[in-house]
């Protein structure tokens, strides 16, 4: 087997495949751990990390209702860059270490296919060589999409860009009121930026559920943030010192900007794959539950096949196609993949909301319980938002979950158990619950939905 992409789902595929005892190649042009491990899931938590301390530093230098007090505030961003780049180099070296314990034999190099069986590589070192292989892995992943009249270069970045620079911006515009957008709009804020948000839609966190955005437009204005929604950027004015935005009256304005975010969303990485004229589903490429395309032997899985194009959700195919290629029958058929947004408060959705089920004719029970009421939020000043459980109304099964709150990211693994494991509220509701934790909210949201709330 040899696999274009070392990504989550690439690398995953790889060393899978190896233990198997298939013989395989990873062909990778960056570090290992692709864009999630280099440039995107890790470094960008890291500067959520660091700008949250800094946060909160810098909050206790005026007032804390914890009696903390700090006497000044500062933050040098090398330093704080560099220790990013220390997390990113210890994960992408696990990563090699992984794949070379399990005997996979890595290219460092940027791949051009040739057919379904045959694949060009050219190396670092400028030379060049073919690589042939029985099956061929397409993991080549997605890349930020820039808008026609914001094209990626000087002061308009892309989410990589953002990451990287080493001096806070002192007035930062943002295109796109999605995760990523907010996720590093709230994280430059933090660190000293002015921050204004730009969307044509018209709520923040469009593709979530209406009600878990409600907090977190609350923390942005909170925080300072300026919003302009239900408007479109229009491009930069002539001397390049602002951002030219129509409202939805029609009017246009200005924003000053010394640097122009644009997170307007990602799009599958196709280039180079012409020469196979794989059967596609809009940008990206079609695939079956096993990842195999419409081309016999080459299978592809993660971002390039389309959405959800997460991480986790890209491991999991890797491991179906890398067991099916070895001759093993899997299927990719999960009930439920986890979103999280790691804005300030998180979000996590998991499974249908109650307007989903509504779409599919499904009659249920829903119910949410306040962070207002439970100990442990309370006492992580983290008392906003709420978990809330929906479930068939005939049966009990439960079919959703959504939360939003502070670290409700760590709850979107009891969120995918209860779903894949069939629980009813009943089973969740039954389970004790370890006190004080966020998770009893878990437990009081079905409760809730049975009519047997406690605590609320």
């Amino acid at each position: 087997m040899l696999v274009i992409g070392g990504g989550p789902g690439g690398y995953v595929a790889a060393i899978r495949a190896a233990q198997l005892g298939v013989a395989t190649t990873l062909v990778e042009g960056m570090a290992p751990g692709g864009t999630c491990l280099n440039i995107g899931c890790i470094p960008s938590k890291a500067l959520i990390h660091a700008a949250d301390e800094y946060d909160r530093v810098r909050r206790a230098t005026t007032a804390s209702p914890l009696g903390i007090r700090a006497g000044s505030a500062g933050i040098d961003l090398a330093v704080t860059q560099a220790w990013k780049e220390g997390v990113v180099g210890k994960l992408t070296g696990g990563v090699a270490a992984l794949l070379r314990k399990a005997g996979v034999q890595v290219v460092a190099g940027w791949a051009r296919i040739v057919d379904g069986k045959t694949v060009d590589v050219a190396r670092e070192d400028g030379e060049a060589v073919r690589i042939q292989c029985e099956h061929l892995l397409l993991a080549t992943g997605s890349e930020p999409m820039a808008l026609a009249q914001l094209p990626f270069g000087g002061k308009v970045l892309s989410s990589t860009e953002a990451l990287a620079l080493t001096e806070v911006p002192r007035q930062l515009v943002v295109v796109g009121a999605g995760y990523i957008g907010l996720e590093l709009g709230m994280a430059w804020r933090k660190l000293g930026a002015e921050v204004t948000v730009v969307d044509v839609a018209e709520r923040v966190l469009p593709g979530y559920d209406e009600d878990l955005g409600k907090p977190v437009l609350a923390a942005l204005k909170r925080m300072g943030i300026v919003l302009h929604l239900g408007c479109t950027a229009e491009g930069l004015t002539a001397d390049g010192s602002g951002l030219r935005v129509r409202s939805r009256h029609a009017d246009e304005f200005v924003l000053p900007a010394d640097r122009v975010l644009v997170a307007a969303g990602r799009r599958p990485r196709t280039a180079g794959l012409e020469s196979l004229q794989l059967e596609m589903e809009g940008r990206a490429v079609k695939v079956d539950a096993t990842g195999r395309t419409s081309m016999r032997n080459v299978w592809a899985i993660g971002d390039l096949t389309g959405e959800p194009m997460l991480a986790h959700r890209a491991m999991a195919q890797g491991e179906v196609a890398a067991e099916c290629i070895a001759g093993h029958k899997r299927r990719f058929a999960p009930l439920a993949i986890p979103a999280v947004c790691f804005t300030d408060p998180e979000v996590v959705a998991v499974g249908h909301t109650q307007a989903q089920a509504a779409q599919a004719g499904i009659a249920v029970l829903a119910a949410q319980f306040p962070f207002a009421a439970n100990g442990r939020a309370l006492t992580m000043e983290g008392g906003e938002g709420f978990v809330r459980v929906v479930a068939r109304q005939d049966n009990h099964l439960v079919l959703g979950w959504q939360a939003v709150g502070h670290g409700v990211s760590e709850l979107a693994a009891a969120f995918s158990y209860a779903i894949e494991m069939g629980a009813r509220l009943e089973d969740v509701g039954g389970i004790v619950h370890a006190h004080p934790t966020l998770g009893e909210a878990v437990q009081e949201a079905a409760l809730r939905a049975l009519g047997r709330a406690i605590h609320v």
